[in-house]
């Protein structure tokens, strides 16, 4: 496909108000990705518990190097600040009692003994060697007093008493531990679990039978997924919940079923649509490539595929799992609000649920059915309302007030005037401080949009919130109210974490350029400050950069020659003027460009109701062909961003 036809399918980065970086999540079209070793792992982990397992919960314990902040079962904890030494993470020993209740005693003043269960690990006060269960260890740095708290090396202690250790993708250390949960009793000693028969998820509507032997091991992908498991290590039972908005019946989801299996390699044993009953499903059993047994079950209900996967830890035969029947066949993709004898599993609470950045000591609840970034701040809604939140540094003696005008004017030179229209100011409480709240319109071309932007100014920090939604959707506006009073903030934590930060990229002066060059292709070009790099590596091809309502790229081609190129190109644009209504090429012509012939192509469109004007100018030199592009949404050609763009294309030099 030519690369002016690629804009186009680009529309999405050009109709937020910037080029936000965003992620986009990869649907889960396979659940089952456990390992016969880790699955082993996981299932060991109840070898020496009581059979009555809904006695047992595991405690979490998420723990960062430089960071002051723990978090024990989500909840934040102020701790002594993390450091590593020799590439062995030190922590203090009291957060094994915060955590998990862990008895700790200091013998003969420097011998220290972490109890846990049956577990004892026995340390000694500069020394790196271990006892864990009288079986000598060496931890690789020894324990040490620091400003009066006695640090210790975290992996082997955490290990020795039992607990597992995973990384998690914002550079956290994951610690849980099973144990006895005494939380399943209330303060008069009742059993909170007395009379439930059945377990699920409310906000996912889903349901299961609720044996005396499952297990709840852990929950992913806000509460999408969830996984079981039996204390006996006889079974694993995951369920993962996901949308599907096409209706498929039960022979369409066992098409979907033995397709899926096929591509992770696994061998099919049996399998079946189940048609009757009130909602129908298809089942399959599977031999993986470790030679694990699974039973797995697909059923759709009000737009939710929800896949069941059941893993016989002792199968030898597929016939073997049918004693796991009755489990399966309790599964209903519903959940009865009036039933009290299911346990409900989701943290959702009146519509929300919590999120946060330990980085920037930042919480925060988020609507439960958003997608959610905690590490880049950015949570999303199906519906097209959008939060991102972030932290900068403040020049000294700015104000807030200087900061919003500054805002102000990088919006008017960024939509038309009649493109941007503001509202008005107020103030509002935030975490105990007062910010300033901003209201604004825009319209790309496709419909108004509404925005707030928090501005909130503290120690010299900037915490900036921009809040977005198509102004139609007058729930998102009540959402915003909530959002925003949910916020808790840590303002020590970015001084104790940072030292200077960026600037808002919004302040960036539009006029600033910086200077590329290519080696390899044998040219320089001046880029905007304030653009955002798409793929900027310019020893290879193409290089693009996005920026508010516009795109900018260069590709070089040494195996297409200029001819080829140009009749693409006009084979291309003839194409989209029959059968795209919206679209015009508005004129082709020959130029000279950078000094060396040329073509130039300029067309305009309209996508999704939003109007886009483009350019393509193609020229050769020395056996490579060059290809730039660039365009601009009418609603966002501004003087400024015009003549940025312009001056950026005609910036294109060659080099030595």
């Amino acid at each position: 496909m030519n690369h002016s036809l690629q804009m186009k399918n680009n529309k999405a980065r050009r109709s937020t108000r910037m080029e936000r970086g965003r992620k986009n999540g990869m649907k889960k079209s396979f659940i089952r990705v456990l390992s016969t070793g880790v699955l082993t792992g996981m299932l060991a982990i109840g070898a020496a518990l009581p059979v009555w397992a809904s006695d047992l919960t595991t405690s979490e314990l998420r723990i960062k190097s430089g960071s002051t902040n723990a978090y024990i079962n989500g909840n934040k904890q102020a701790i002594a600040k993390p450091y590593k030494v020799k590439g062995v993470t030190m922590v203090p020993v009291g957060v094994f009692k915060k955590a998990f209740g862990s008895e700790i005693r200091l013998e003969k003043n420097d011998v220290v003994k972490i109890k846990e269960g049956p577990h004892t690990v026995t340390l000694k006060i500069g020394s790196s060697i271990a006892w864990v269960d009288g079986v000598k260890h060496e931890m690789g740095a020894a324990p040490k007093m620091v400003n009066g708290v006695l640090m210790v090396p975290l992996r082997p202690v955490a290990a020795g008493i039992g607990a597992s250790l995973a990384p998690s993708s914002s550079g956290e250390m994951v610690i849980r531990l099973l144990q006895s949960d005494d939380s399943a009793y209330s303060e008069d000693g009742v059993h909170l679990d007395e009379g439930k028969t059945r377990i699920g998820n409310s906000f996912y509507g889903w349901s299961i039978n609720y044996p005396a032997d499952l297990m709840v091991f852990q929950t992913g992908e806000q509460e999408r997924m969830m996984t079981f498991g039996a204390a006996d290590n006889s079974y694993y039972l995951e369920v993962y919940v996901s949308d599907q908005d096409v209706a498929l019946d039960a022979d369409d989801l066992l098409q979907q079923l033995v397709q899926e299996a096929k591509q992770s390699g696994d061998t099919v044993l049996d399998r079946e649509a189940v048609s009757k009953g009130k909602t129908p499903y298809a089942r399959i059993v599977v031999k993986d490539a470790d030679g694990m047994l699974w039973e797995m079950r697909q059923y759709l209900n009000e737009g939710r595929q929800y896949d069941v996967y059941l893993a016989d830890y002792q199968a030898v035969n597929y016939k073997d799992l049918g004693k796991r029947a009755s489990l399966l066949n309790s599964f209903q993709p519903t959940y009865a609000e009036s039933d009290r004898t299911i346990k409900d599993l989701s943290t959702v609470d009146q519509g929300m649920r919590s999120a946060w950045n330990e980085d920037y000591g930042i919480e925060l609840k988020i609507p439960a059915g958003w997608s959610m970034d905690n590490n880049q701040m950015i949570y999303e809604a199906k519906d097209g309302a959008y939060l991102q939140l972030r932290v900068t540094s403040a020049k000294a003696g700015a104000t807030v007030k200087e900061w919003s005008g500054q805002l102000d004017k990088w919006m008017r030179e960024t939509f038309t005037p009649e493109s941007y229209k503001p509202i008005g100011s107020y103030t509002m409480e935030i975490s105990g401080e007062t910010a300033e709240v901003n209201e604004f319109r825009y319209n790309f071309g496709g419909g108004w949009q509404t925005e707030f932007d928090v501005l909130l100014q503290k120690n010299g920090y900037r915490y900036y919130a921009e809040y977005t939604f198509p102004e139609e959707q007058v729930a998102d506006r009540a959402w915003f109210e909530r959002i925003m009073k949910s916020v808790e903030i840590d303002f020590d934590t970015v001084a104790e974490q940072f030292g200077q930060l960026d600037e808002d990229p919004y302040l960036t002066d539009k006029t600033k350029t910086l200077t590329r060059t290519s080696k390899r292709y044998h040219y320089s070009v001046d880029i905007p400050r304030y653009w955002t790099p798409y793929s900027d590596r310019f020893e290879y091809s193409p290089v693009v950069y996005t920026f508010t309502g516009g795109e900018f790229s260069i590709a070089a081609s040494e195996d297409k020659s200029i001819e080829m190129t140009v009749s693409q190109l006009r084979e291309a644009y003839a194409e989209a003027t029959k059968t795209r209504n919206n679209f015009k090429l508005l004129r082709s012509e020959e130029l000279t460009f950078a000094g060396v012939p040329a073509f130039s192509f300029v067309y305009h469109e309209l996508d999704n109701g939003v109007p886009y004007a483009g350019r393509q100018i193609v020229f050769a030199k020395d056996g490579t062909t060059y290809t730039i592009t660039s365009g601009l949404n009418d609603a966002n050609k501004t003087e400024v961003q015009a003549a940025a763009l312009e001056k950026a294309v005609n910036s294109f030099t060659f080099i030595k």
